[in-house]
């Protein structure tokens, strides 16, 4: 039981750390991988609004090249055409105060765009900001955008954005692959950092467990040695009381009093016996004897003398087990659980109930199940019958004499041998009890 307690403290501890780095390490990356995302789409929506260029700035006038543009045809009615207005051109000041731009960014920021023209065909290719693309590279990429519905979004490391236009579509694209790079980075480094942190964690939890835990094992310890003790001390009284009243009958006869007391010491000392096996089954599983023997002798030699007793309650005890199945266990514990099984089904069934004892084979292990018809029971798992002195109908126990430890004794001799055990109603009106070793 310490053992198991301990995995499970290990085991909460570890899922524990494990979602919240996972939390957090998913947040951080996220939002790394939006705003990396985020930047490009604000400079590619700058590069669209300023009609597929970054402006010109006082600061970069001297530096970049500057290209005249050729004389506007005269209007319709013979003067010059009006130059576009400036104000409706953004600049590069404006964004740089709200998005964190610098003077800079004309010259780090790498991109090109294609603009299509309303029938599909590129009527303009825009490389000179960026080396890494040929002209034919630009425009298959941009044919290749043409066909879907997508505003924005990746083609390989660069961020696109398709801006409707007068005569067609503008796609801008925006070289990622720096800010991609550090996300990558980060995201390699902070994989590395949480698996280190979860390592370090279990290390220091497999140290700890043992201390947070010990105040629970002597607890258990000293529960187990008190049902101990407080056994054998019973064991004294239980047989003078017993043995006083054999002397009264001797000498004035047998009577419902005397009958009552024996019985009543029958009940003590068989709690006493229960008490001290379910103890013993708590400590190390070595303590018993595992050989090689035929589970499916075993179960009809146990289950035979339980024929008889059902049927002098008038209920039906059937059989169905595989032949020449064998085990390695402890035969003793496992005869044991037949008889705590059909123990607690012939107790505990509806009147002329018919019980099913099976024995068979499942995959690789051994199923060991036990059903029986019940009253008022509902539908799903009950695993609080294997809990120590849970009875679910009081009334009924205290007739039957049960103490509510029975299957308490399964579920730990199932566990002994490395199993597991459950309990389920699939209709409300039946139980089976299943162990699976």
């Amino acid at each position: 039981m310490i053992k198991k307690l301990k995995r499970r403290f290990l085991l909460v501890s570890m899922c524990s750390v494990i979602c919240v780095l996972a939390i957090i390490m998913s947040a951080v990356n996220i939002t790394s991988y939006i705003n990396a995302a985020k930047k490009a789409d604000t400079l590619a929506s700058f590069i669209a609004d300023c009609g597929g260029t970054f402006p010109t700035t006082s600061r970069s006038a001297g530096s970049m090249p500057v290209h005249k543009p050729e004389p506007e045809p005269p209007s319709a009615d013979g003067g010059l055409p009006e130059p576009p207005d400036a104000d409706t051109v953004p600049r590069l000041e404006d964004y740089g105060s709200k998005h964190g731009f610098s003077p800079e960014t004309p010259f780090e920021t790498r991109y090109f765009t294609v603009t299509l023209s309303n029938d599909g065909a590129v009527s303009e290719i825009n490389i000179g900001s960026i080396s890494a693309v040929t002209t034919q590279e630009a425009e298959q990429y941009a044919l290749e955008l043409a066909q879907s519905s997508n505003e924005r979004g990746y083609k390989g490391s660069y961020r696109y954005l398709v801006r409707q236009t007068q005569d067609g579509k503008m796609i801008v694209f925006v070289d990622n692959t720096r800010e991609l790079n550090s996300f990558y980075t980060f995201l390699k480094a902070s994989l590395l950092v949480s698996a280190l942190g979860i390592l370090g964690v279990f290390a220091l939890v497999l140290l700890l467990s043992r201390r947070a835990i010990a105040p629970i094992a002597q607890a258990h310890e000293k529960q187990k040695r008190f049902i101990t003790d407080a056994s054998h001390e019973l064991k004294t009284p239980l047989t003078v009381i017993d043995a006083s009243t054999e002397v009264i009958e001797l000498q004035y006869g047998r009577s419902d009093w005397t009958a009552g007391i024996r019985e009543q010491v029958k009940r003590l000392t068989e709690l006493t016996n229960s008490l001290v096996a379910l103890a013993r089954m708590d400590e190390a599983d070595s303590r018993l004897v595992m050989t090689d023997f035929s589970l499916s002798d075993a179960v009809e030699e146990a289950a035979e003398p339980f024929s008889a007793l059902a049927l002098a309650q008038g209920k039906e005890l059937k059989l169905q087990i595989e032949k020449n199945i064998s085990f390695n266990g402890c035969e003793a514990s496992l005869r044991r659980l037949v008889s705590l099984l059909l123990d607690n089904a012939i107790k505990y069934s509806s009147p002329e109930a018919c019980i099913t004892l099976s024995l068979k084979r499942r995959g690789r292990g051994i199923l060991l199940s036990c059903k029986n018809p019940v009253e008022h029971m509902e539908k799903g798992a009950h695993d609080e019958l294997f809990e120590r002195f849970y009875r679910a109908d009081s009334s009924r126990s205290s007739e039957s004499g049960g103490f509510g430890i029975g299957l308490s004794q399964a579920r730990a001799t199932v566990e002994a041998h490395h199993g597991k055990i459950s309990a389920f109603s699939e209709d409300g009106a039946s139980l089976t009890i299943s162990a699976f070793l």
